[in-house]
């Protein structure tokens, strides 16, 4: 090729490179102001609402909590306890021990007084079978508790356990390391009440992190700021992600996922599509869009609701390793379910789930990792050849650095004017300062752990969840 055609190719490449970032920061700047219109419109109608006449009313809906347990002995006992306190009436608590290898039953045992019982299982999902049965507590304090012991299937087995023993109207999966809030299930159970001509199929909340916050009993009593630049780091991203992304595809009924700590679904639709998918790791993501296109084939209107309420706060990560499995997790759970669904993709009989939700998805959230390492290579080959023209490339990266920092620190406002959940004095100038050192500091391996979750699935193909050492809620 002459010298002409490599100028051609070279234009190309820059050109859609500058078209893809500059479409990404337009959207990420069009979600940040339908999030605040849809929070602020959330705000406003919700200060009227009287919570208590949900809590307190022997008619609201029944609601099964599920949560799935896998070695989970450091902290199953406070964690259970934590579900057991809400406030709401009409619920029950489901913990689905799945083949633990530690002592989590035996504590769950003595710490609630349970015994085995006789109870009838409606398997209208096909999951492992049980180990050691399914244990009630002889204590009335502890009558909304079940307990099932089963053999090793995953988390997506596990959840579908509970669907199969769960006698109520919702269930609300949750991760049984997750401190759910007192008054989280009449605030996620609200939108399913509101009388409109769309049926609510699912409901989340804003996911907080608990990371070296003072919890007891259960209960969460001091909000800390963690001391880790790892952890400082998902607090923004989680800031981000829930006050700005979620929070606008709820107003846009675009939401392909919600939070796998703590969701609140529709059992009966549930159900229907087969429950939760045991062939791949990002179960809470693939259930939601087979439950949307469902809801689209059988053409009725429907709903996936997000509310801006902090309801449930969950240990993170705080090495390295345990963060790259999780986001690692992430990814492939995240092509898996794109793949699978992909005959919605750019398909117009889907509407906005196939022309908006999920090519968002596939470009900025599916495509962004591999195109950002791609640019970084091409960067690298022009250095090394001599072709760069610095002026412009430092513009562009100081361009791109600035616009990342700025949506943090909109997130950042976003949380001080809603909730503000971190009142101590400082942590909002820490915050800030985190927002300049995020891109630079954790990053780099959050694209690692994508790039590597590419790889492992397309050469590896193995379902493999990871792990997550827990240090205890509280003690992080």
């Amino acid at each position: 090729m002459n010298a002409n055609t490599w100028q051609i190719i070279l234009t190309i490449i820059q050109y859609f490179f500058l078209i893809f970032s500059i479409s990404a920061i337009t959207s990420y700047i069009l979600l940040g102001i339908i999030s605040a219109i849809e929070t602020r419109s959330y705000m406003k109608k919700n200060s009227f609402v009287n919570y208590k006449e949900i809590l307190s009313s022997p008619f609201s809906p029944s609601i099964s909590i599920i949560a799935p347990a896998y070695n989970e002995s450091l902290n199953i006992v406070e964690n259970v306890r934590s579900l057991l306190s809400s406030h709401y009436v009409n619920y029950d608590v489901i913990i689905v021990n799945d083949g633990s290898k530690d002592d989590s039953l035996e504590k769950l045992i003595k710490a609630y007084d349970l015994i085995q019982i006789d109870i009838p299982i409606n398997e209208q999902i096909k999951t492992k079978p049980l180990r050691g049965g399914v244990y009630k507590s002889t204590n009335p304090a502890f009558d909304k508790l079940i307990v099932v012991d089963k053999e090793n299937g995953g988390k997506a087995d596990a959840l579908n356990m509970g669907l199969n023993i769960s006698k109520n109207k919702y269930v609300a999966s949750i991760d049984v390391d997750c401190l759910l809030l007192e008054d989280a299930l009449q605030k996620l159970i609200k939108p399913f009440l509101e009388i409109t001509d769309q049926k609510v199929i699912a409901a989340g909340g804003v996911i907080r992190i608990a990371n070296s916050c003072t919890i007891k009993d259960g209960k969460l009593l001091e909000i800390n700021f963690p001391n880790k630049w790892l952890e400082q780091g998902q607090i923004l991203e989680y800031l981000r992600a829930f006050l700005l992304g979620r929070m606008a595809w709820s107003r846009l009924n675009g939401l392909l996922v919600i939070s796998g700590a703590f969701g609140l679904f529709d059992k009966k639709i549930a159900i229907e599509v087969g429950g939760y998918d045991t062939n791949t790791v990002g179960e809470d993501m693939e259930i939601i869009v087979r439950m949307r296109r469902h809801m689209q084939e059988i053409n009725q209107k429907y709903k996936v609701a997000y509310i801006p309420d902090p309801l449930c706060w969950t240990e993170a990560p705080d090495n390295y390793k345990t963060f790259i499995s999780q986001r690692n997790r992430w990814t492939r759970g995240t092509i898996e379910t794109l793949k699978k669904h992909k005959k919605i993709g750019f398909n117009k009989k889907y509407f906005s789930l196939g022309l908006l939700s999920y090519p968002y998805w596939f470009i900025f959230e599916r495509m962004a990792p591999i195109v950002e390492v791609a640019g970084l290579i091409y960067f690298g080959i022009l250095i090394f050849f001599d072709y760069v023209r610095w002026d412009y490339s430092l513009s562009f990266i100081l361009l791109a650095y600035s616009f990342s920092v700025l949506f943090s620190i909109v997130a950042i406002i976003s949380e001080e004017l809603t909730y503000n959940q971190y009142k101590k004095k400082k942590i909002g100038i820490k915050l800030i300062i985190i927002s300049f050192l995020e891109p630079i500091v954790n990053h780099p391996f959050i694209l690692y752990a994508a790039i590597k979750g590419n790889i492992e699935y397309y050469f590896y193909k193995k379902i493999e969840w990871g792990t997550m050492t827990r240090k205890g809620m509280g003690n992080t």
